[in-house]
């Protein structure tokens, strides 16, 4: 007797032939050797915190004491100077700490004057004081301080002491020899005029008079210290620095050296 194939059979066997086909088709499709095709866009990483970011919060500190080389950008004089008016400077040699460079060559400072007296008709010298108040570094960061003057060479006789006082040659030696010198003119004039030693005397007196009154109505020298004149700054406190701020890889640029002119002596 004949059997009979179990009812479902053939589509059975025709969905396994179709998977199989389908397989072999796309097995076949596939490219032998290398992609040429690029692969998938993959995010990239998140970058490592620099060592700015770690340390936005580090301080340099340049400690009281500390001498700064300058050189002045606008002259002072007793003669029109006075209270408030502004001093400009330049460093002129750089400042580093443990080989790293806090305050470059040619970095900017702003100071005031703080009195100013012109020198006297019979007795006292011209003097000013100056104090140190703002520093800008070459990148633009700027910071307060509090620094004064030490020591200048500005080609004459000024003096400066300990809290920055300018003060200005004296000129009793002019003043002596001014009188002599008109004396010697008038006794020689009154001698010539009447022929006589008591003509000498009375030229004489006339002379140390006029002189005298030379002295009287003129000023002693005024204090100066010109442009171009050089300076040690002296900080008086602390000065805190962003470290952030501070990444400068060179020495700075060196300003324009104007030297004072050379004064006559008194």
């Amino acid at each position: 007797m004949r059997e009979r194939s179990p009812r479902g059979s053939y589509p059975s066997m025709l969905l396994v032939s179709c998977l199989l086909a389908a397989g072999v088709s796309s097995a076949a499709q596939q490219p032998e050797g290398p992609q040429t095709s690029a692969p998938p866009p993959v995010a990239p990483a998140p970058p490592p915190a620099t060592a700015q970011g770690v340390n936005s919060n580090e301080k340099i500190l340049v400690p009281a004491g500390t001498r700064i080389g300058v050189i002045l950008e606008n002259g002072i004089s007793t003669r029109s100077a006075k209270p408030g008016d502004s001093v400009y400077l330049q460093t002129s040699f750089p400042i580093t700490q443990n080989n790293r460079i806090v305050i470059p060559v040619g970095s900017y400072l702003r100071g005031e004057l703080i009195d100013s007296k012109r020198p006297g008709r019979v007795k006292g010298k011209g003097e000013f004081r100056l104090r140190l108040n703002t520093l800008i570094l070459p990148n633009g960061y700027t910071v307060n301080l509090n620094a004064a003057p030490r020591s200048a060479d500005s080609g004459g006789k000024e003096t400066m002491d300990s809290e920055g006082k300018v003060t200005g040659p004296s000129d009793k030696g002019k003043d002596v020899g001014t009188v002599v010198s008109t004396t010697a003119t008038g006794a020689g004039i009154g001698a010539i005029a009447s022929r006589s030693a008591k003509g000498a005397g009375i030229g004489a007196g006339i002379g140390a008079a006029a002189g005298l009154a030379a002295v009287l109505l003129s000023r002693g020298p005024e204090a100066e210290l010109p442009r171009g004149s050089t300076m040690d700054i002296v900080l008086e406190r602390e000065l805190s620095l962003d470290a952030s701020q501070i990444q400068f890889t060179n020495l700075g640029q060196a300003p324009v050296v104007m030297h004072p002119p050379m004064r006559p002596p008194l």
